[in-house]
């Protein structure tokens, strides 16, 4: 079942364009275009995540977490704003939100931050089984096999699996595989994508038809043939 977000924004255009993006990255996206209309559909749609514009004229977007919070909501929030001063930033996380993405931002930044704040709340999506030709990922079993024999993964090589899976087809640069299996503020050397996908290769395409290629210069993929 597809996690689903409120986006809270009262321009409608950038509204629409963020919901058709994130929607597309698998999310089930309601929007709003104030924040009595964010209050109202948080308590009746029950979000996953809310994406709240901070700046809106009737409430802006720390009244609107400062009102959840109160009302013992928990859903996890992450602030949009044009506004990059630190004190804006500490009044946000410490009013309850969750993270903070100052505009302009990139669509693919906006979903590492989405994945990864729900990975930390622990509302990361479960009971998928993802397919690949005879590549199949439980994630109730946090189980990986092919043609019906058992693979071992890290914890780590399983993450980086399960997002080629589910962007089968996709060409990922090392960027998008660094902001969601090691988090968007990964402060490593990027060069640890490249050993973790010859891990995987060892493991998954060891004897096989390849799954897992690269394209040069652009990242890697996951698709048959």
């Amino acid at each position: 079942m597809s996690q689903r977000l409120l986006l809270v924004d009262d321009e409608e255009h950038l509204r629409t364009m963020l919901a058709a993006a994130l929607a597309h990255s698998g999310y089930e996206v309601e929007t709003a275009g104030n924040g009595r209309e964010a209050l109202e559909l948080t308590r009746t749609v029950l979000p996953d995540l809310i994406l709240l514009d901070v700046m809106m004229p009737d409430l802006d977007g720390f009244e609107v977490c400062r009102r959840l919070r109160s009302e013992q909501c928990k859903t996890p929030i992450i602030f949009l704003t044009a506004r990059d001063e630190t004190g804006d930033k500490v009044r946000g996380l410490t009013l309850g939100g969750d993270d903070y993405l100052v505009k302009p931002f990139s669509l693919d930044e906006l979903v590492a931050r989405v994945d990864a704040v729900l990975r930390r709340s622990g509302m990361a999506t479960a009971g998928v089984v993802l397919r690949c030709e005879d590549l199949e990922l439980d994630d109730d079993a946090h189980r990986v096999t092919r043609g019906g024999s058992d693979i071992s993964l890290s914890p780590t090589e399983y993450n980086l699996l399960r997002f080629l899976l589910a962007n089968q087809g996709r060409v990922l640069s090392r960027a998008q595989i660094l902001d969601h299996v090691w988090d968007y503020d990964f402060g490593g050397d990027g060069r640890i994508v490249e050993t973790y996908i010859a891990y995987l290769r060892k493991k998954v395409d060891a004897d096989r038809d390849r799954l897992i290629h690269t394209v040069r210069g652009v990242g890697y993929t996951l698709r048959v043939g």
